[in-house]
């Protein structure tokens, strides 16, 4: 593959709420087994992409921790590999990222030592499958500048958290709107861009020299009427999980048979970190209806449409509905939980109650299992 791949993972989002005080947006588990930024790795990986970056910075320790190895992705040993970038204070710098054009740029010498002609730059909080390989085709058959993956969204869709664009019958970006109350188009960016390496080098210290440093208003938005920018239509399944709702929709889908398919059975698959836990055990007494069950997992109780990730323990007569529970809860015994989303470590003491009703409630609790 003749190209190298950023991936953003850096950002803080205050629509996750609780969901991002301890764990950066790109970390967030989803479907059962995964981190979100598996997504992204695993399609670098599978489109023979060597040499990929990562660029982290809010809440990073637990997304570093799963990127400690490369070998979970099989990128290159001998050459290329896995490259985590945190801002760094040196003599002549001491800010954080600025913008995600300044994260580029603060690296910036990692694009001057690769030799691959092209850059892919993917976000990390994204869940979907995607060749990279047939959108640089189309890069360079377009004769592009830059390529966006675009994706038509349902009309009921909230688009004012995405970059929204409007293409010509060529597919030639002629509008580039970030994040608009109101829109005329429905067509979305993924975040995911093709460029040519030397180029983005330019158009980074450039930017940089002005002050700039937003990927999307300040080289994207700015450059739309200079440069010959191109929309790549992405018809797969795609989601982000920015937000709360974005979240719990997009791990109740993997209940959907069509995207358990799609991502656990089809080729080419999504990898990640592997622990060493033995599968779920069912004792007496449980009763588990269209669920996703992790590994490590002991299941006592009821469980209907709802995923629990790994090391979840459920006491007896129990009912969890409609809920997704993260990793290592202790769930006490006659809890019922319905429409929520539980953190991860947390221990639900036993005999309560939690359901969402007009939104997906967060539970959050700190209690000391060991001390109940």
């Amino acid at each position: 593959m003749k190209a190298i791949g950023i991936i953003l993972a850096g950002g803080n989002n205050s629509r996750m709420q609780e969901l991002s005080n301890k764990r950066a947006i790109a970390a967030m588990p989803v479907g059962g087994s995964y981190r979100c930024i598996d997504f992204a790795l695993s399609n670098m990986s599978n489109s023979h992409i060597q040499t990929v970056a990562v660029l982290t910075q809010y809440n990073a320790r637990s997304l570093n921790e799963h990127l400690s190895s490369s070998k979970w992705w099989d990128f290159g040993r001998k050459h290329g590999g896995l490259f985590v970038f945190n801002p760094t204070v040196t003599a002549d710098n001491s800010w954080w990222y600025r913008g995600t054009a300044d994260a580029m740029y603060q690296n910036i010498s990692f694009l001057k030592r690769c030799h691959e002609p092209y850059v892919i730059i993917s976000s990390g909080d994204c869940v979907y499958k995607i060749d990279f390989n047939k959108v640089l085709d189309y890069h360079i058959e377009k004769k592009a500048d830059i390529t966006v993956v675009c994706k038509d969204m349902a009309p009921e869709t909230d688009i004012s958290r995405f970059g929204v664009i409007r293409m010509n019958e060529d597919a030639r970006v002629i509008e580039f709107e970030e994040k608009p109350m109101v829109s005329r188009s429905s067509t979305i960016s993924t975040g995911i861009y093709i460029m040519r390496r030397r180029q983005l080098i330019e158009m980074l210290e450039r930017s940089a020299a002005e002050d700039r440093w937003d990927f999307v208003t300040d080289i994207l938005i700015r450059y739309k009427n200079m440069k010959r920018i191109y929309g790549y239509k992405f018809s797969d399944y795609w989601n982000n999980i920015a937000t709360v709702d974005s979240y719990y929709q997009t791990n109740m889908d993997f209940l959907k048979p069509d995207v358990r398919k799609y991502f656990f059975r089809e080729e080419p698959r999504i990898c990640s970190k592997v622990d060493d836990l033995p599968p779920a055990k069912y004792n007496s007494g449980s009763d588990v209806r269209n669920s996703l069950i992790a590994s490590g997992c002991i299941i006592n109780s009821k469980v209907e449409n709802s995923v629990l990730f790994k090391k979840v323990f459920v006491g007896k007569n129990c009912v969890i509905k409609n809920s997704v529970i993260l990793n290592d809860v202790y769930i006490g015994d006659n809890t019922h939980i319905e429409n929520c989303i539980v953190e991860s470590r947390d221990t639900l003491k036993a005999n309560t109650y939690y359901c969402g009703d007009k939104a997906i409630k967060i539970v959050f609790e700190n209690n000391e299992r060991y001390m109940l």
